[in-house]
């Protein structure tokens, strides 16, 4: 509040000039709800000052606050980190109104007016455009006229798709995108030279009828603008030539020339090379959709770049088509033009930690291949190696020192590979297949573990890369214990019988099966890193483990342990379901306002072989992610208040929600006040989670809720995270329920540190 009012206390018009006037609003106000507003804000030219949270026009008063000597260094940086007044220009605004009624007549609206009102308050000027849309006009009728039958033919057999029909606003932005659609239509048979400015209309009206007939035109094919006009030609693929080693800058020196010295032919294609060729014929001519003997297809030509474009051992890719020069020909020649990227690369990668306050360092080393068998596999090693000093700990351990070592490998192959299935049907499911291997060896004072595992998992698009699908198909994950060190078993694993440690700290093996998606919108309203549109984002997983494995154990009378648990080489596994689903939204207010919000929630019930699920795949709730008022996996479950030990701080059911107003504040920096709710909650009644068990009857009552202030560095690359939060609610039975009504800065504040947005 104070802030606000020093802010307040400058002069907003300080910098306006005599006779001028600070442009302090901007309205639109239309007189037909079809006509909204939000769709002509783009058309003006000139907005005010813009405000934080839609509040405060912060940056023009940082602006006001310099002096007006520019000589200054502070003067000069005040005027650089805040805005200008925006100077009302009746220009502008004439230019504005006339292009606001140019959209509303384009919307069908053909008598559409648009006024202007000011409001003056000594030097601030509120602005109002007035639209009066007047009645629409309607098309009565829909006439073609295609002199070409073929043509006629293939737009009659597309006609369910048509955005045309009787009774629809005589839209202009309509029928615009019916011409292109046309267009595309056409150029998938074969009409290489085709675009929509082959297509018009005329458009008849009665007088006082508001009723438009409208004739669609097909024009003849033009060669320039001066030659003679003939018919639309089909064109067909006559050849398929690739050149696999382009170089784009040295091509366009050259004139369009290519330095190659060998070649070869493979199924009537002929691959160019230089020297040697690095990718296999056959993987250019499965990720090929272009084919010789058939008409030109555009949709063709798309597939066959995005297909090319998922090889990583290829940095460009270019289809060029000439027509072959034989006069009055409609043959066309294609040449698949690819530029290699570099194949081996190394990275190193320098980290620091922090685990509940724990602190530390990771390095790590990461080989790449991108062509390992010559048909674009990626093949990768990394090696990475941790360091951290542990503090907190209870009981007389040999050191407080916690180092980890682990190896990776991993071999992507863009293909789907999986044995007796047709070779058409993989080409169609155009997915990548991934196979990998980890260890990981962790020493502790306490214990030393082992994490070995192996994958097999499936990846792929759809609609531009917006969806993505994974199967993993095979996940084993075998947890060893070698080393228990005798103060931490008996304390930890003996003497407190705590069931859920014990689980976690004994050898296991997790064999499980899943699928996941996610879809994104926000790829076509983003502009360096920021979304400039509304859009939204939904993420499932599915999993599950050790249903074959207790199917077999119970076929063949599988040995059991002494906790009644299957085992597999004296081995027991792990058997649960799991599901998750998150929401997410980003609603834009303005150029510089937006307002998020998601909400999520997942289930993992362990049955069968278990009766908890393993650490590695439990709910934890707090932290930067999540309700943001607490530490991270200090949040539950339920009523629980926590013991120190992390484990019990976690659950089998995990509902989130929140809801950010995010602005834009200036330079790179971004602001934010968000509202979290959340909590997570044990499917049993587990004697060391009291209270931790969800009960339909009561777990709306242990949602607790946050709220707080963040900042943000947006690098466009990243984005760097400081969030700081306040508890509302707390559901901790015995505990303050209502600390938003009693606030204690020790007791209630968190501070979060993160990469990237919450959601």
């Amino acid at each position: 509040m104070v802030v606000v009012l020093v802010l307040a206390s400058c002069s907003a018009t300080k910098y306006v000039p005599e006779g001028s006037y600070l442009l302090d609003e901007v309205q639109i106000r239309t007189d037909d709800k079809r006509v909204r507003p939000s769709a002509l804000s783009m058309y003006v030219r000139q907005n005010p000052n813009a405000k934080w949270f839609s509040l405060i026009k912060t940056q023009l008063y940082v602006y006001n606050w310099s002096g007006a000597d520019s000589t200054r260094w502070i003067n000069r940086a005040l005027r650089k980190m805040g805005d200008p007044p925006v100077i009302y220009s009746s220009e502008e605004t004439a230019r504005s109104a006339e292009e606001m009624e140019k959209a509303v007549r384009n919307m069908g609206f053909m008598g559409a007016t648009v006024s202007t009102e000011r409001e003056v308050s000594h030097k601030k000027l509120k602005l109002t455009y007035r639209v009066a849309a007047g009645r629409p006009y309607r098309v009565r009728s829909i006439a073609y006229d295609i002199p070409d039958e073929r043509i006629a033919g293939y737009v009659c057999r597309d006609s369910a798709g048509t955005l045309l029909s009787e009774g629809m606003f005589f839209d202009v932005n309509v029928l615009d995108a019916e011409r292109q659609r046309i267009a595309d239509n056409l150029l998938r048979h074969g009409y290489y030279r085709f675009n929509k400015d082959y297509i018009s209309y005329t458009a008849d009206t009665a007088r006082n009828t508001y009723l438009v007939d409208l004739t669609l035109h097909l024009l003849p094919y033009r060669q320039g603008r001066e030659g003679s006009t003939m018919p639309h030609r089909q064109y067909t693929v006559d050849r398929v030539s690739f050149v696999t080693d382009y170089d784009v800058l040295q091509s366009a020196a050259s004139e369009g020339t290519v330095d190659v010295n060998d070649s070869i032919h493979y199924k009537g294609c002929p691959v160019f090379y230089k020297d040697k060729l690095y990718l296999r014929p056959s993987v250019l001519l499965d990720n090929l959709h272009v084919r010789p003997g058939g008409y030109y297809n555009e949709q063709d030509v798309q597939r066959t770049y995005s297909n090319f474009n998922r090889l990583s051992a290829l940095k460009y890719t270019n289809i060029r088509f000439y027509e072959n020069g034989r006069s009055d020909s409609t043959g066309l020649n294609a040449y698949v033009l690819l530029t290699k990227s570099k194949h081996n690369s190394v990275s190193f990668e320098l980290e620091g930690t922090n685990s509940a306050g724990d602190l530390g360092a990771a390095a790590s080393v990461t080989y790449q291949n991108r062509n390992l068998f010559q048909g674009s596999e990626t093949f990768m090693v990394k090696l990475r190696g941790a360091y951290e000093a542990v503090s907190g700990l209870q009981g007389s351990y040999q050191g407080d020192n916690y180092l980890e070592w682990g190896a990776e490998a991993t071999i992507n192959f863009p293909r789907f590979m999986f044995p007796l299935l047709s070779s058409d049907f993989k080409k169609k499911i155009r997915a990548t297949t991934e196979f990998g291997l980890q260890y990981n060896y962790q020493l502790r004072p306490e214990f030393t573990r082992i994490v070995a595992s192996g994958s097999w998992s499936y990846k792929w698009g759809l609609q531009r890369q917006r969806a993505q699908h994974r199967i993993d198909l095979l996940d084993i994950n075998y947890l060893y214990m070698p080393w228990i060190s005798d103060e931490f078993r008996r304390l930890y694993l003996e003497e407190e019988e705590n069931y859920i440690l014990r689980y976690n700290y004994e050898d296991r093996l997790i064999v499980r099966l899943g699928y996941s998606f996610t879809y994104n919108s926000a790829e076509q309203a983003l502009h360096n890193n920021s979304i400039i549109g509304n859009s939204y984002s939904i993420r499932l997983n599915l999993e599950s483990a050790g249903n074959l494995l207790y199917g077999i154990g119970k076929l063949v009378r599988m040995r059991k342990n002494e906790a009644g648990e299957y085992t597999l080489l004296n081995i027991p596994f792990a058997q649960y379901v799991k599901a998750d689903f998150d929401y997410a939204r980003n609603i834009v207010i303005d150029a510089r306002n937006s307002i998020a919000f998601h909400i999520g929630g997942g289930v993992a019930v362990p049955y069968g072989n278990a009766t908890v699920v393993p650490f590695e795949k439990r709910y934890f709730s707090g932290g930067a992610n999540s309700v943001r008022g607490w530490s991270v996996r200090d949040l539950g479950p339920g009523t629980f208040p926590g013991d120190g030990n992390f484990l019990n701080q976690s659950g089998d059911v995990k509902l989130d929600a929140s809801i950010e107003y995010r602005t834009r504040l200036f330079w790179k920096f971004r602001g934010a006040v968000f509202v979290d709710a959340g909590n997570i909650w044990t499917l049993r009644d587990y004697q060391d989670q009291p209270g931790g068990k969800f009960r339909f009857s009561e777990f709306y009552k242990q949602i607790a809720v946050a709220y707080g202030l963040g900042l943000r560095l947006d690098l466009d690359f990243f984005v760097l995270r400081f969030d700081m939060g306040m508890k509302a609610i707390n559901p901790e039975l015995g505990a303050e329920h209502y600390p938003i009504i009693h606030p204690r800065f020790r007791r209630d504040f968190a501070f979060h540190f993160a990469v990237g947005y919450p959601f």
